[in-house]
């Protein structure tokens, strides 16, 4: 029987660009360009690594978002994923890590599942949480923040690494699984990957076709909101300090001013 794994991924803003709230305090997606989240291309690599390794698997990636979030998958597709499923719903603006859980909850059931792998944390929200909010879900056990995992017959192993010592852990199948930026670098999609990912299959749903009622999700449905927000100061001009030979004296002044000595 064919192994399934769903990995679940999410389109964020690059980082490195200029990012902003829109009027709504939710953030202005139109103005900065997205990719697919760094901490989650792990997280596609190890379920990569792991339908490798067994004798059949199908490997599906999913994610929640707008139009361009296809792009998030057109990245999993290219290294290897075998289907994607995109769901898309104009209510669905503003939702929280909560309606989120709800949302990936109902399409990881609907597509079908024995594994599903997650990356430690989005690069945008940052929460964490998303992986034991779809356990709980799910109703499946959960094994989080792994830097080694694999699959056994019905049993998903891994290793945890914590700032004094390493926990072995396992679970029955199925179960929802974490992995960190340790777990091993993803692989880079080649020309040919690029290419085949143009053929592969992406199923769209909406919240109807999950049977989710908008006033569960978006910002009407949200447990959390932003109530204010205020733009970072413009970056001033540092303190510059010529060596005349009383520099050294002059940055331990700034330093034990700054009370960082």
């Amino acid at each position: 029987m064919s192994l399934r794994i769903v990995v679940c991924v999410k389109y964020v803003p690059d980082a490195t660009g200029d990012r902003r709230f829109a009027d709504d305090l939710t953030l202005d997606r139109d103005e900065v360009d997205g990719l697919l989240s760094e901490l989650d291309e792990y997280a596609v690599e190890q379920a990569l690594r792991i339908a490798d390794a067994a004798d059949e698997a199908e490997v599906t990636v999913v994610t929640v978002g707008p139009e361009d979030a296809k792009d998030a998958l057109r990245k999993a597709l290219s290294m290897g994923a075998h289907r994607a499923v995109h769901v898309e719903d104009d209510d669905l603006h503003g939702t929280d890590v909560i309606g989120t859980s709800l949302v990936l909850a109902k399409a990881v059931e609907k597509t079908g599942y024995d594994l599903v792998v997650c990356g430690m944390a989005s690069t945008d929200g940052a929460m964490g949480v998303l992986p034991a909010l779809l356990a709980e879900r799910l109703g499946v056990a959960q094994v989080t923040l792994l830097s080694e995992i694999s699959v056994e017959g019905t049993l998903v192993k891994g290793r945890r690494d914590g700032d004094s010592a390493s926990e072995e852990l396992e679970a029955s199948l199925p179960a929802v699984v974490s992995v960190t930026d340790q777990s091993g670098e993803a692989r880079y999609p080649s020309f040919k990957g690029i290419m085949a990912a143009k053929k592969k299959p992406v199923e769209s749903l909406d919240l109807a076709d999950l049977e989710i009622d908008a006033d569960e999700v978006g910002l009407a449905g949200s447990w959390t909101a932003v109530d204010s927000a205020t733009e970072r100061p413009a970056r001033t001009a540092g303190t510059i300090v010529k060596d005349e030979g009383e520099g050294g004296k002059q940055l331990a002044g700034f330093l034990a001013e700054q009370k960082f000595i």
